[in-house]
């Protein structure tokens, strides 16, 4: 599986963004794919995360309410559209994937084996 991420800039606080994750490659009913970012100076966090197929979306408890995991099944993406941004968003964002995930490990950095190149976002105040 290849991962292609984009989408990131610079935006001010309040501003909505939508990072987008091209995936290509042998993908399986079991693939999942998802979202974890990295800010300055921390260790690179999970954020949301679904099944390719479709079906139930999963979030950190910090992403509920502002960021919204969605596949776009013509295109092979996956998009993370985050609202109302806030300086603390601030950082490189990933998009991840792996053919072999179960539903207790798919918030699990180490659960996936595929990684986009990151795109950086910046939050300004």
């Amino acid at each position: 599986v290849q991962l292609q991420a984009s989408g990131g800039g610079l935006v001010q606080a309040g501003d909505s963004l939508r990072l987008s994750c091209a995936v290509s490659g042998r993908t399986y009913s079991s693939t999942a794919t998802a979202w974890f970012r990295q800010a300055p100076g921390k260790e690179r966090e999970f954020v949301a995360a679904m099944r390719w197929s479709g079906g139930s979306t999963y979030y950190a408890d910090s992403a509920k309410g502002r960021f919204t995991i969605a596949r776009d099944s013509a295109e092979n993406t996956v998009s993370l559209q985050i609202d109302n941004l806030r300086p603390e968003d601030t950082a490189v964002y990933y998009c991840a994937a792996d053919n072999a995930i179960g539903l207790a490990t798919i918030r699990f950095r180490s659960s996936y084996k595929f990684w986009g190149q990151g795109t950086q976002v910046t939050v300004s105040s």
